[in-house]
């Protein structure tokens, strides 16, 4: 039962502090599981990021779902649901009344507005270090020319992060790389 706990605590965490969705609760996620708890090494948190990605949904959940049943079973995966979406019911319940009546507030305008640097900032970290992690273990040119490529695809030609993903692992399978990286 204590790992139910701590199930639910760290997926709460990343709840109640995720502030604007699922993509910038992923850092905190990411704290949780690898650096406090240490149920999944970086290399498996990102391929949870990436498998999760592709499929429909939000991602805070669909990590959820995955993680809870990996550390705890079917109970895990109900336990990190309710550990997620929780902290946004229970919000929601209790601010929807306040919120519109300040919504036009100074205060309430200039808090949401100083939160969105904290998380350009918490996503840049971890990006960063996804990137280290991509040199360390496909080497420079590879990971460079899969991050050129990704940025092109995605954020030139506005094709689907998903899409992307989903070529890139059809052609991992494809064209497996021989002798180690290269740099």
């Amino acid at each position: 039962m204590a790992k139910q706990l701590h199930i639910f605590i760290a997926f709460f965490r990343s709840g109640i502090l995720g502030f604007g969705g699922g993509p910038t609760t992923i850092p905190l996620v990411h704290k949780e599981v690898v650096k406090t708890y240490a149920w999944m090494t970086d290399e498996e948190f990102s391929d949870v990021i990436s498998i999760g990605n592709t499929l429909p949904g939000p991602i805070a959940t669909k990590m959820a779902g995955y993680i809870g049943y990996r550390v705890g079973g079917w109970l895990g995966l109900v336990t990190a649901l309710i550990a997620t979406v929780l902290p946004t019911v229970l919000l929601l319940i209790l601010l929807l009344g306040s919120l519109k009546q300040f919504s036009d507030s100074k205060f309430v305008s200039g808090m949401t507005n100083g939160v969105i640097p904290i998380v350009a900032v918490m996503m840049g970290v971890l990006t960063y270090d996804f990137l280290k992690k991509s040199k360390a273990s496909l080497g420079f040119k590879i990971a460079a020319l899969i991050f050129s490529v990704s940025f092109i695809g995605i954020i030139l030609l506005n094709i689907h992060p998903g899409i992307i993903i989903f070529i890139l692992l059809i052609l991992a399978f494809a064209l497996p790389i021989k002798g180690g990286k290269t740099s």
